[in-house]
């Protein structure tokens, strides 16, 4: 059986409330002991999943329910993340980046994504909506430069 995350919040499909998920991510991360650069891109590929969430998924209704449920991972040591809404489902193999090459603004949301992450997997939540669950590991640099700051018996 899965434990429970370390941190779940709830929040309505309201970007003006993204700027607290991001602080918080940002936190964590620090705690973890990921590098500046790294919680940046962290904190970027949370904050541009719930705006697809709110854009795509509640068509930009701000009344739509986002869970944020936050673990810190011990071996490897990392963070993963996992949202979940009750929006429009969609086909999880159908999610993609726009092309690269096709240079104009927005749409670059998924590709942050799997670029920052080192797993992102979509899935259909039983009972309508959509989860993602995010990965991020400490690099072989940050795991050298950080000592563990969360007790050993509370990571799986």
């Amino acid at each position: 059986m899965e434990r429970e995350p370390e941190i779940s919040v709830r929040i309505f499909s309201d970007p003006q409330l993204l700027s607290g998920i991001r602080a918080m991510v940002e936190a964590i991360a620090k705690v973890v002991g990921f590098t500046d650069k790294s919680r940046g891109l962290l904190t970027l590929a949370v904050d541009e999943a719930l705006a697809n969430v709110i854009r795509h998924g509640y068509q930009n209704r701000t009344d739509g329910m986002i869970w944020i449920n936050l673990w810190r991972v011990r071996e490897p040591r990392g963070i993963r993340i996992v949202l979940e809404d009750l929006g429009r489902s969609v086909d999880p193999a159908q999610i993609k980046g726009r092309d690269l090459d096709d240079v104009k603004p927005g749409g670059l949301g998924v590709h942050i994504i799997k670029e920052t992450m080192n797993e992102s997997c979509w899935e259909n939540r039983p009972g309508g909506g959509m989860r993602l669950t995010l990965v991020k590991w400490l690099s072989p640099e940050e795991l050298q430069n950080s000592t563990p700051t969360q007790p050993e018996n509370t990571i799986p």
